[in-house]
């Protein structure tokens, strides 16, 4: 069986005969489903690895910008997880971009279970980061009524931002987990 590896070469079509110049051929070796749009080396893994970066940006760049955000660990705990975030999907969609450009396929194993791993972690990282994040908003707002001296505005969108960025990063890694299990 000759397969070769989608990371390093074109992807090729898959023979259509066992060789032997006429007989039926209902096995055929190598063939695999069609790359599902989300997954790597699609455009809509690019767009999926843009919204995460975009939102993982404003993020970090709203919470970031605010002066009492420091002496609080949860809001910490959320500028280094979208920063982490950010830094991740840049570097898949810069890697997607390439793949789209010179016609390579990413769904090499190796690769995959790469992507698959370090989504999953990142993804994991911002959904507590926002969940804790929250608990503090909340806490601050609701039961402290002291929003009239912290950003509370600026904490709520921040902390929204990290939501509907780990919202977006769900997808990539269920994808690429279920590339991974239908091998």
């Amino acid at each position: 069986m000759n397969v070769s590896h989608a990371s390093v070469h074109p992807e090729e079509d898959p023979p259509t005969t066992d060789g032997t110049g006429g007989g039926n051929n209902n096995e055929l070796p190598g063939v695999r489903m069609k790359d599902v749009q989300g997954m790597p080396g699609t455009l809509g893994g690019l767009v999926l690895w843009i919204c995460q970066f975009a939102f993982a940006v404003v993020g970090l760049c709203v919470m970031a910008t605010t002066s009492d955000f420091p002496p609080v660990t949860a809001f910490c705990f959320l500028v280094a997880a979208t920063g982490l975030q950010s830094l991740w999907s840049l570097s898949l969609a810069i890697i997607d971009i390439y793949a789209l450009l010179v016609r390579r396929s990413l769904q090499n194993s190796r690769v995959v279970t790469l992507f698959t791993i370090g989504d999953g972690i990142t993804s994991t990282l911002t959904f507590a980061a926002a969940c804790a994040s929250a608990g503090i908003t909340v806490l601050i707002d609701n039961n402290l009524d002291s929003c009239a001296q912290n950003h509370c505005t600026q904490f709520e969108t921040s902390t929204a931002m990290a939501f509907v960025c780990w919202f977006t990063a769900l997808p990539s890694f269920l994808l690429n987990f279920w590339s991974l299990a239908s091998r």
